[in-house]
């Protein structure tokens, strides 16, 4: 059965173990051009709260302006029941033009993307008694561009710079390819401004007077090796001798522009239960959602280190370098939604930047 918006999207469909948080899910912008199912089957529990509602520095509360996902996949949805929502997940996506199907068997859907990859899948949510053809849902996929194909920082990536933050603190560059709202969060928490980049834009070596002691890349959506500005303003001389934090996209970015080489995951790590595991024997739990990873061995005359590995099927889950200025993360250390116990990594990064300040 149809819910949302009545129209037809096509997107590479995936899946998400996460318990909670489908509404930061929604609209994290790494889900631009997918499909999202929902393995747990309560989705819509606790309704939505205010998508217009704005922190102090004006960020959304949300991880980003809108629903980003092209339709979502689920159980079934609940009527909502909490202090903090303002509409029902239905009525949500109704007003963001984007469609979902409940009834569907999500675990056996899971098990199918598991065992054969993700795939493009077609979600037409149209008028009752006009059920399109099984012929033309395939020529609707056959039309459509792959994942990979897609240009996604049009939508997602700032057109401008912003500065965010108080004066009299140290500025952090973040090339934005479609960053979450809670990383910046997690920065100007810390005490340091943040300058907010084009995903292409050059990276200054002052701004507002500032110079410009860090340089943060986040999340995104789509194939990192199609970002050929990004990984080449990473690799400029200048920005190699600044404090470096590489998150999820931005770890796979780093990697290629330090010559390491990224690959597409059979069907990726999405979550907010997800191990990784230490070189110093640690293990953490994280949020994840990613459908790249980095090749460990196109590391090896890179100068960067494997950090972290996933102990489910030995990916890498990140590196730093010899000489402490490079940090890179699969996960989130920001956690939201999920666990915060990782946010050690900012406070290693942005310490960085404070002694270089």
């Amino acid at each position: 059965m149809g819910f949302g918006a009545a129209t037809r999207r096509v997107g590479e469909v995936v899946f998400s173990t996460g318990m909670v948080g489908y509404p930061e899910s929604l609209t994290d912008p790494s889900y631009r051009g997918q499909i999202l199912t929902f393995t747990y089957p309560l989705i819509g529990n606790y309704g939505v709260p205010d998508p217009a509602a704005r922190d102090p520095d004006g960020l959304p509360l949300l991880e980003s302006e809108g629903v980003q996902v092209r339709g979502i996949v689920v159980r079934g949805t609940t009527r909502p029941n909490h202090w903090s929502s303002t509409r029902s997940l239905d009525d949500w996506l109704a007003a963001e033009g984007v469609p979902g199907i409940r009834g569907v068997d999500t675990r056996r859907l899971t098990e199918h993307l598991r065992t054969e990859g993700v795939v493009r899948g077609v979600i037409d949510v149209g008028p009752p008694g006009d059920l399109p053809t099984d012929a033309e849902l395939a020529r609707a996929i056959a039309r459509a561009p792959g994942y990979a194909e897609e240009n996604y920082m049009a939508e997602v990536a700032p057109k401008t710079p912003t500065l965010l933050g108080r004066p009299k603190v140290p500025v952090v560059a973040v090339l934005d390819c479609g960053v979450k709202a809670s990383i910046l969060r997690a920065l100007l928490g810390r005490g340091v401004s943040v300058l907010r980049l084009p995903f292409d834009h050059e990276v200054p070596a002052r701004w507002d007077g500032r110079r410009v002691r860090g340089l943060l890349v986040g999340n995104g959506p789509g194939d990192p090796a199609q970002l050929a500005s990004t990984i080449e303003e990473l690799g400029r001389p200048s920005n190699r001798d600044l404090p470096t934090l590489g998150i999820c996209l931005g770890h796979q970015l780093l990697a290629l522009a330090r010559g390491g080489t990224t690959f597409k995951l059979k069907y990726g790590h999405r979550g907010q239960n997800k191990t990784i595991t230490f070189s110093d024997g640690r293990a953490l739990i994280v949020s994840e959602n990613h459908g790249y990873a980095v090749d460990p061995g196109s590391l090896t005359a890179t100068g960067l280190v494997p950090w972290a590995t996933n102990p489910d099927d030995g990916t890498l889950e990140g590196f730093r370098d010899g000489r402490g200025r490079v940090l890179a993360l699969q996960g989130h250390p920001e956690g939201h939604p999920g666990p915060q116990e990782a946010g050690f990594v900012f406070d290693r990064f942005v310490g960085a930047v404070k002694r270089r300040a």
